[in-house]
């Protein structure tokens, strides 16, 4: 009987701690959107030039003023990232499972480190909206993947703690942007900011290839997946060649046979990995639109991410407008990185103090997205700048209080092996439906009313819809599903090494050996 060698060594984790695992996928995120704030700070984005009655002009500044952007072009660099995004997200989240996922995520941020310097080389509209495109294609790289490998490995008591601690490195790293921006923009030029981005992410992206990976739970070891399609593809061909066999082995008579099935195999190896791709990508989408937790969850977060992303966007320049903040970059990221923390880390702790389960994140989702909703809402009504920055940081300490919530229940109301999809479509749905369309629109509105303090008015509305949805989700029917393929590992690596190599029928092989 012939078994697939496999060491033990080649399935052992990797040099890392699962603590140094969370540093390293924090700082990568941190930086991307260090990039998302920069872009938005008025260091960067800059401002068209401008002409008083008696006929004075001032030169435009930054990315707006160079490129003589109006509001709605300027709001479409703020969302090209997502055509990236799009597209690779889906392609990473299912190689995953037949490649090593910290070589894709090297592959990502290669692309992503050379799309940032690309923005700064950038000289006109269309240059640096390409660059911006591919931009997303580093997040897609492991945004699908960070989540669940955070989620194995931390502690049973603190996950929720954990993945907020992961997703506070959004508020935080657009916050750092905005002062990031701000200061590189005003000393240097605009473009010094994407250089820089670009030297910081660079050793992440080398990082990508060298480092050994962990497994994720529900997914078979990389290696024994591809011995596996190798197999199966071997099987396909001796199938077609009309080999003889005995009690369901194969016979050989000559060595040309050999040759032969290498050769059949080849071929065949590579549209059976294509097809299988496809037809398991769709089996899964499949099963995440069903899911009615799982749609309730995203709608929710996708009208959310429709209001921070104009926020995030939009907020240094309408803080300018409204209240005249000379340091708007300055006060809108320290603001925003204070209350990003705190909000974001109090959501997974008071969660796990809860009892992390669906109905207890919904419940948190829904209630502190509605008070925040009402802190913020009442904040853009004052006319007093020190009232409103009251107002407003304990709104965003209650909104950000979602980030870890949110993505608990995408993590757990699917099987562990269909987590990194989970994640990449849920990425997907609140950029495409969210931030991609909200900055555009909400530069549109403006062009329209001519009044910042009515667009932040109507736009912080939207959050009291998320609140509503996310209120229907703690009365649906949840379980937590993110233990139904603890052994699913284990159980397809003892049935790859204790049946035959080459099986006489080849579907009774493939329902045998092979496991999504």
């Amino acid at each position: 009987m012939a078994k697939i060698p496999r060491e033990d060594s080649e399935l052992s984790p990797s040099w890392f701690t699962p603590k140094r695992l969370l540093m390293i996928f924090c700082v990568i995120n941190m930086i991307n959107y260090v990039d998302r704030g920069a872009i938005a700070s008025n260091g960067v984005n800059g401002s068209l030039g401008t002409c008083t009655d008696s006929g004075i002009c001032s030169s435009g500044s930054g990315i707006q003023g160079d490129f003589n952007l109006n509001n709605f072009q300027d709001g479409v660099l703020s969302s090209a990232f997502m055509v990236g995004l799009l597209v690779a997200s889906p392609i990473f989240a299912s190689l995953a499972k037949s490649h090593n996922p910290f070589r894709l995520i090297g592959v990502g941020l290669s692309v992503w480190t050379f799309a940032a310097a690309g923005c700064g080389s950038s000289f006109d509209f269309w240059s640096i909206a390409i660059c911006r495109m591919l931009v997303g294609v580093g997040e897609a790289s492991f945004i699908s993947l960070a989540a669940p490998f955070i989620d194995d490995n931390a502690p049973a008591a603190q996950k929720t703690a954990w993945l907020a601690t992961f997703y506070m490195c959004i508020p935080t790293g657009v916050a750092l942007g905005y002062v990031y921006g701000g200061l590189v923009g005003n000393t240097l030029n605009w473009r010094y900011a994407f250089f820089g981005e670009a030297f910081f992410m660079l050793p992440f992206a080398v990082l990508g290839f060298v480092m050994k990976p962990l497994q994720l739970k529900g997914f078979a070891p990389v290696e024994l997946t591809k011995d596996l399609t190798s197999i199966d593809a071997v099987a396909c061909a001796i199938e077609d060649s009309k080999v003889p066999s005995v009690n369901g082995y194969v016979v050989v008579e000559d060595e040309g046979f050999g040759a032969q099935a290498s050769n059949k195999a080849s071929k065949s190896r590579g549209a059976f990995k294509i097809l299988d791709q496809f037809s398991r990508f769709s089996r899964e989408m499949k099963v995440l639109l069903l899911d009615k937790v799982y749609v309730v969850n995203v709608l929710g977060y996708i009208l959310y991410n429709f209001v921070i992303g104009a926020y995030s966007y939009w907020g240094p320049k309408a803080g300018y407008n409204i209240y005249h903040m000379n340091n708007a970059d300055l006060l809108f990221g320290g603001i925003t990185i204070v209350c990003g923390i705190f909000g974001t880390l109090s959501g997974g702790l008071i969660l796990d103090y809860m009892s992390a389960t669906i109905s207890n994140a919904f419940k948190l989702l829904s209630g502190a997205t509605l008070l925040g909703a009402m802190f913020c809402f009442s904040a853009f009504c004052l006319k007093s700048l020190y009232g409103f920055i009251a107002l407003f940081s304990v709104g965003e300490i209650l909104v950000f209080a979602t980030q870890a919530p949110v993505n608990y229940v995408c993590l757990h109301c699917v099987r562990p092996s269909m987590r990194p999809l989970s994640m990449a479509i849920s990425t997907v749905s609140i950029h495409i439906f969210g931030d991609v369309p909200s900055s555009p629109l909400v530069g549109v509105l403006q062009d329209h009313v001519n009044n910042w303090r009515e667009t932040a008015l109507i736009l912080t509305s939207v959050l009291f819809l998320a609140a509503g949805i996310w209120f229907i989700g703690i009365f649906m029917n949840s379980v937590d599903m993110s233990n139904e393929e603890g052994e699913n590992k284990g159980s397809t690596v003892e049935k790859a090494s204790t049946k035959p190599l080459l099986r006489g029928n080849r579907h009774e092989m493939l329902d045998d050996s092979v496991e999504a």
